[in-house]
């Protein structure tokens, strides 16, 4: 059944020009293809053209189109690609949605009956809406705009020596101000697949000093406007003590640090939405993952660490002359270690990407394990059918006697700990 587009068709050809500032298309049908777009203007030798940016996995690619070449491209992302579209500009706002049966639903908001203006702060994306007050800005190579603003002081940040009283980014930590708006860019990707009209539960497992904790909960209730309820949990009472104080100096009443270790955790028997795990040391990163997954949770965000377990245990004598090296013992262990882990989480019912966190020169720990959980009901492994409409049966039958990761692990010699603890959580 093909998708009528016309009701998306009228708003981009009406908000698609001078007054536009930024449109979002999000939801992608398919991450591994295409995860985000997103279009703005650009005045190019006195020339109105909309410049696209499309993120394909770890790459971005850029072009610039003319107002009717851009309208047919944006209807066919959205036919193909994309079940959402969040337009904003000087003049008002349109979201459109496509169902799964390919229903298109467009809603409109002008702030001119409103009294409202693009800078109220809900635009869509990074640096949505007018908030200087000086029109949209058409320059070609402008400063890349963050989710937390330069100049706007942010009090966990400042507290936290991020950023000074007046706003301006410290110098000695303008890289980790980039890395949380990054891990911020990776949480609005996946909002729509939260919970909607009811409370989110986010649990941040080896916290730490919690920079992307507090900034998660300011991004999601503070800029989105969200009813969410976040935990964090970290093994060192000091730095507990710290950010529980600091989260009440804030009237943070949803954010709650615990002491405790990860695999020994049990303070969260109802629902988990989204599981946070940055650089757990080795297989405590696997008992993270364990538990959103015995939990069903929606999205788990992890950033691995020190992955020694499978470094102790890789031995294969085809690789011997890799393996007797030991640095590249060391980053093959790591390579291999992430891959077991999001093959695991994709046969648990996750759709699962690698992304670069940060740029390695900052830092060798730089992939991300994003996995979010399909739509459709999770059957074990052995039953006799998969559910949901358009879900192709299990490729495990009876003649295949293990998984292709079951296989590389064996091959490898490798017995990793997130293996056991999802041995009857695979499908």
């Amino acid at each position: 059944m093909k998708t009528d587009m016309q009701p998306l068709k009228e708003a981009l050809e009406e908000m698609l020009g001078e007054s536009m500032y930024q449109a979002v298309m999000s939801n992608p049908r398919d991450r591994e293809r295409i995860a985000k777009a997103k279009v703005r203007p650009v005045m190019l030798k006195g020339e109105l053209l909309f410049q696209e940016t499309v993120y394909r996995g770890t790459q971005v690619f850029h072009g610039n189109y003319g107002k009717e070449e851009m309208v047919l491209r944006m209807l066919e992302y959205m036919e193909k690609d994309f079940r959402q579209c969040e337009i904003e500009g000087t003049k008002g706002r349109a979201t459109a949605l496509v169902s799964k049966k390919g229903r298109v639903t467009v809603k409109r908001k002008s702030y001119a009956k409103t009294g409202e203006t693009a800078g109220n702060g809900e635009g869509t994306g990074s640096g949505a809406g007018n908030r200087n007050g000086m029109g949209v800005d058409f320059s070609h190579n402008r400063t890349k705009k963050y989710l937390l603003e330069e100049g706007k002081p942010v009090p966990f940040l400042v507290d936290l020596g991020v950023q000074t009283p007046e706003g301006k980014v410290v110098r000695a930590r303008y890289d980790k101000f980039k890395q949380i708006n990054r891990f911020l860019e990776f949480i609005e990707d996946i909002l729509p697949t939260l919970p909607k009209g009811e409370k989110i539960r986010i649990i941040d497992f080896g916290c730490g000093k919690s920079y992307l904790t507090f900034a998660i909960y300011y991004y999601m209730r503070e800029l989105k406007g969200l009813d969410v309820e976040i935990t964090g949990l970290d093994l060192k009472a000091d730095v507990i003590e710290k950010c529980s104080r600091l989260a009440e100096v804030y009237g943070y009443d949803g954010l709650r640090f615990r002491q405790g270790d990860i695999g020994t955790y049990s303070g969260e028997t109802d629902r988990v939405d989204m599981v946070v795990t940055l650089h757990a040391c080795d297989t405590a990163t696997d008992y993270a993952l364990a538990k959103a997954v015995g939990w069903g949770a929606k999205v788990i965000l992890s950033v691995p660490c020190c992955q020694h377990e499978v470094n102790r245990q890789m031995r294969a004598e085809v690789l011997e002359p890799v393996f007797k090296y030991g640095l590249l013992k060391e980053r093959a262990a790591a390579l291999v270690t992430d891959a077991i882990r999001a093959n695991l989480l994709e046969e648990c019912g996750y759709d699962v990407q690698i992304l670069e966190f940060i740029d390695m020169e900052h830092t060798p720990k730089n992939l991300l394990i994003r996995g979010v959980r399909k739509d459709w009901k999770i059957l074990r492994r052995g039953r006799e059918e998969m559910p949901g409409e358009g879900i192709p049966e299990t490729e495990y039958g009876e003649s295949v006697k293990k998984a292709p990761v079951d296989a590389l692990a064996e091959f490898l010699h490798v017995d990793m700990t997130l293996q056991k603890l999802l041995e009857n959580k695979r499908i």
